[in-house]
């Protein structure tokens, strides 16, 4: 046990190594689950408890339901009915009857189970072959775990050379090298909330008497992570402004008065609010750094507008990047109207912008002439030098990484960020992943009058959608088919649909989603999945025959991409056969009715996303999702889809199904700070999490004072390796 408590704080980041029984061949092994200090091995939390004054009888357990259940190993087998297949079957038998346990690919039990052994077994029970069995259950051997106190046993995450009992032994040591460490939480926040010790909580959290004292464990280091990447968040977004003077905005001028009266409609009672809350931001003598948050549809960027309007009536210039050049180009002819009634030059710069436009242009722009820029990734150039870039709006943020967002900001001094996105994240989501950003959310459409269906049909059943989209056809409407492969070879879809699809790839217009999409589900031959060069000739030469069938997807040049579109908006194009290039940006009034292909193989928000470009107009509209998975899981997150057209609705619905490292995985700036959080559950906690952080940080902006300084070196600690870039 440590000398004092300075030695157990400082204990926590020493080389795991340290904690006693963690030989090389170990640590080698910790290493693999992330363990390579301390600190990591002691926030190593159980993934689940079983309880073992809770447990039933082979004959009491219910089929289809989870229990926990003890016995007699009476048998135990390595079995391989297959080709690089093993399975290990144990029979197990209490005073009650016969379970059969059934393990894949865990021959390694062999050398840790044997007959005579008393086991505890938790997982699912079923019935087949005359016994209930278990299929790849938690398996605890009784009486190997020295550390187990009460009658609560942790789970952790373990390994193949690494038992979960030897981790837990692991653990018990290493909290006994940082026992009495120093709490970093203000004893102000602890009482507040009656919260206990860090030093109480994480061996509550391992090593719980009852099930509720690892509940209340678990509140306090909720608590603490949230509040670590609150500071954190809001400190990087100070950090941006430091050093610079930022610009405190005309808000009320003339160009941007003009541009309210170029509006040929009026704003809903949503988007007024939501201007208002972006102009007071901008208004401020400090750096505004906003997030505009609107489903599909609701007119993001006519607000965005506004911003735009009042960086001109400033003196200042602005940058609108966009993902893509369809999206691009969109915003141009949309806004470019509305900017010229109002005064306001702008121009275009994207990657099909020639030699001598370009460097027109940017003259223009570096000189102050040029009081908007909108474009693509050619933004970032190291050529495009504003004179006096104030506000800086990145459209579909979540498509740009880290360092593209904070490439654009650095062309000014401290301009304003407004950061807009069409992903319906729910507030306390918001705040996790953006705790230094204001936020303003918009959440109904302007045609909400407009009816929009959703069906979820089976391959077999696919004729009803193809049914309705030639009754569309023929009343002389427009049909999206949405593919999710454009024209691979097998190797190439068995890799996609494994999830390798190349860096290239993920950068291109079909960039992956980090914090909304969920995992594509793969349990049918991926050789099924449809492609979207093959399915444009066949539905030209069957289905739609008397129609005009063309093709879009990310792949083709631009210039054939935007003549594609034109086309189809103008209505020479009958239906379209896309990928997910049209997911953003795509906005044709005439088009009714969108078959997705595979629905399956997408997430819930970026069908959300592409049902967004059908009934955009005054007419109705129908979706119908085509599933070739027969799944019960996948279908039922499918029928969600079904049940609402609200964005934000869908989206709680689909945090709700997957795990917190998918919904805040490493891709997410700041979320690797974060093993216990759950979105969904800890709202309140955010919130409050959210507000103490920003008090604090009103009094002590570089949390220097003595009740302080440990927060401070704990929130330096967990996000050291984290990029400086606010909004991130």
């Amino acid at each position: 046990m440590p000398l004092n408590r300075e030695q157990a704080t400082l204990a926590l980041d020493e080389p795991v190594s340290r904690v006693r029984l963690v030989s090389p061949a170990r640590a080698r092994a910790l290493e693999k689950l992330g363990i390579r200090t301390v600190r990591d091995l002691v926030t190593h939390f159980p993934r689940s408890y079983i309880d073992l004054s809770a447990v039933e009888t082979v004959a009491g357990a219910r089929i289809g339901e989870m229990c926990t259940i003890r016995g007699t190993v009476h048998e135990i087998k390595l079995k391989k009915p297959k080709r690089n297949l093993s399975l290990v079957e144990i029979a197990l038998l209490d005073e009650t009857g016969l379970l059969m346990v059934t393990a894949f690919r865990q021959p390694w039990l062999m050398d840790q189970i044997k007959a005579g052994d008393a086991v505890a077994v938790s997982g699912k029970v079923s019935f087949d072959y005359g016994f209930k069995r278990m299929t790849n259950p938690f398996i605890e051997v009784l009486g190997e775990g020295q550390t187990v106190t009460g009658s609560v046993v942790p789970v952790h995450p373990a390994t193949e050379k690494l038992s979960a009992a030897w981790v837990r032994r692991i653990v018990a040591n290493g909290l006994e090298l940082v026992r009495g460490a120093f709490d970093p939480l203000p004893l102000g926040l602890r009482l507040r909330y009656r919260l206990m010790s860090r030093d109480a909580a994480l061996q509550a959290i391992h090593f719980p008497e009852l099930r509720a004292e690892a509940d209340e464990a678990r509140r306090r280091l909720v608590y603490e992570e949230l509040l670590y990447l609150e500071l954190f968040l809001m400190q990087e977004g100070a950090a941006r402004a430091a050093g610079c003077e930022p610009t405190a905005h005309v808000v009320d001028g003339g160009r941007l008065r003009a541009f309210a009266d170029a509006l040929p409609f009026a704003l809903t009672g949503e988007q007024e609010r939501a201007r208002d809350e972006i102009l007071e931001a901008m208004a401020a003598p400090s750096t505004a750094n906003h997030m505009l948050l609107g489903d599909v549809g609701t007119g993001k960027t006519v607000v965005a507008g506004f911003a735009l309007a009042a960086a001109a009536d400033s003196g200042g210039q602005a940058l609108l990047l966009a993902p893509t050049e369809v999206l691009a180009e969109q915003h141009h002819k949309g806004l470019g109207a509305l900017l010229e009634a109002a005064g306001v030059s702008h121009g275009l710069l994207t990657g099909s912008t020639t030699a001598s436009e370009r460097a027109a242009m940017l003259e223009l722009f570096a000189a102050g002439e040029l009081d908007v820029l909108i474009g693509t990734h050619a933004l970032l150039s190291d050529d495009v030098q504003p004179a006096h870039l104030t506000l800086a709006v990145i459209d579909e943020q979540q498509r740009f990484g880290v360092d593209q967002r904070a490439k654009l900001l650095a062309k000014g001094e401290a301009p304003d960020a407004l950061y807009l996105t069409a992903t319906p994240i729910p507030r306390t989501l918001a705040l996790a992943l953006y705790g230094n950003l204001s936020l303003s959310y918009i959440k109904h459409r302007p045609h909400d009058k407009v009816q929009r269906t959703t069906k979820v049909l089976s391959k077999q059943d696919q004729g009803f959608a193809f049914d309705a989209a030639r009754e569309a056809l023929a009343r002389g409407e427009q049909v999206y088919v949405v593919c999710p492969l454009v024209g691979c070879s097998s190797e190439e879809r068995d890799e996609k649909a494994a999830g390798k699809s190349s860096a290239a790839d993920a950068a291109g217009d079909e960039a992956y989603h980090p914090a909304v999409a969920i995992d594509a589900e793969t349990d049918f031959d991926a050789a099924d999945v449809t492609a979207a060069t093959k399915e444009a000739q066949i539905l030209q030469n069957s289905t739609f025959s008397e129609y005009r069938v063309e093709l879009l997807h990310g792949g083709m040049g631009t210039e054939a991409k935007q003549d594609v579109m034109e086309r189809f908006r103008a209505g020479e194009i009958d239906v379209l056969v896309a990928t997910t290039v049209i997911e953003v940006g795509v906005d044709v009034p005439n088009a009714t009715v969108m078959i997705v292909e595979d629905a399956d193989r997408f997430g819930l928000a970026q069908l959300h996303q592409l049902r967004g470009r059908v009934g955009r107009g005054e007419k109705s509209a129908e979706v119908y999702l085509v599933s070739a998975s027969k799944r019960e899981e996948s279908l039922a997150r499918l029928a969600a889809m079904e049940t609402t057209d609200d964005g934000f609705e869908l989206a709680a619905y689909d945090l709700s199904l997957r795990r917190e490292g998918d919904i805040l995985g490493n891709r997410q700036h700041g979320a690797s700070g974060l093993k216990l959080v759950n979105i969904m559950r800890d709202g309140a906690v955010i919130e409050a999490a959210h507000k103490d952080a920003q008090a604090i940080l009103d009094l002590d902006p570089n949390l220097e004072e003595p009740d302080h300084r440990a927060l401070a070196r704990e929130v330096r600690l967990a996000f050291k390796n984290e990029s400086t870039i606010a909004g991130g």
